[in-house]
């Protein structure tokens, strides 16, 4: 993949039935579905149950079983609700006989409301100041590691660029956090709202767990750490678009038992905040 147009046909799903769609997967440097892809892609038909022009709100999801990157995803709806002002679908993704996802999402219908927001960090370095990770790639070569540099190498419909980074070659314990501008590449424009928060969720997946990494990064990295998303939770503000850079804020307040937490914000480039994730991890040290 490498533009948003070969994004979207991924994830938008084949229709079987009024509450049931099927998927495909696209590896994103893992041997196993990319759990961004799984999210989104539940969303899509989630979204497409609903037919009152009600706004999604919050998701929250369980990641169950590693998702085969060969065989396609069966994903079913229940309408759990349709009440005044919300609308709650159920979804169930399945490989074969294996269930390998749930998620729940609620839809809002449009209403005014009361308004106030956390600030955007102050002092972040602007996307213009940054390597992107396909710059990364071309810089340093063959000194990255061969698993790090394999995964820089596969193309991307989405540009990131990370305030700071882990040096590979010189490793030391860094802060808890983490920041990434990102864009997407290609034609963004028409994109409904509803699209826009499936390519959002989509995106949420990578990085975040970066930040449960850190504070190990002395003696941790993606090659001695085994890492997988448990659940992931998301919550959507404000209308958005995709124009110009925006910014995913994440930090991890807690690592513990091998799973590490870690929550974000992310920010249009002018300090509008659009949506907030949440989400804990596997981060098991590999055994020697």
């Amino acid at each position: 993949m490498t533009t948003v147009d070969d994004l979207l046909n991924l994830l938008v799903l084949d229709k079987i039935s009024d509450d049931a769609f099927n998927g495909v997967s696209k590896t994103v440097g893992s041997p196993i579905v990319f759990g961004g892809q799984v999210l989104a892609q539940a969303l899509n038909a989630a979204s497409r149950t609903i037919t009152n022009q009600r706004i999604l709100h919050s998701m929250h999801a369980f990641f169950l079983e590693a998702g085969d990157l060969e065989c396609p995803i069966t994903y079913n709806v229940s309408k759990v609700r349709d009440g005044g002002s919300f609308s709650v679908r159920r979804v169930t993704a399945h490989q074969k006989e294996t269930t390998i996802f749930i998620l729940s999402a609620s839809f809002h219908k449009k209403e005014e409301g009361y308004e106030h927001q956390i600030e955007m960090p102050i002092n972040v370095k602007p996307p213009e100041d940054l390597l992107s990770w396909t710059d990364m790639r071309k810089e340093f070569g063959d000194a990255l590691p061969k698993g790090l540099k394999s995964f820089l190498e596969v193309k991307r419909p989405i540009e990131f660029k990370p305030t700071a980074f882990a040096n590979p070659l010189q490793p030391k314990d860094l802060p808890p956090k983490h920041q990434v501008w990102f864009k997407l590449k290609g034609n963004i424009e028409n994109l409904d709202l509803a699209t826009k928060q499936q390519i959002l969720t989509y995106i949420s997946d990578y990085n975040i767990l970066v930040s449960t990494l850190n504070p190990h990064a002395s003696k941790a990295h993606w090659g001695n750490t085994q890492t997988a998303s448990l659940d992931h939770s998301m919550w959507f503000f404000r209308d958005f678009d995709f124009s110009d850079w925006l910014l995913y804020d994440m930090e991890s307040p807690s690592g513990a038992m091998a799973r590490g937490f870690a929550r974000g914000h992310i920010f249009t480039r002018d300090g509008k905040l659009i949506a907030s994730v949440a989400q804990e991890g596997l981060v098991r040290p590999i055994a020697k």
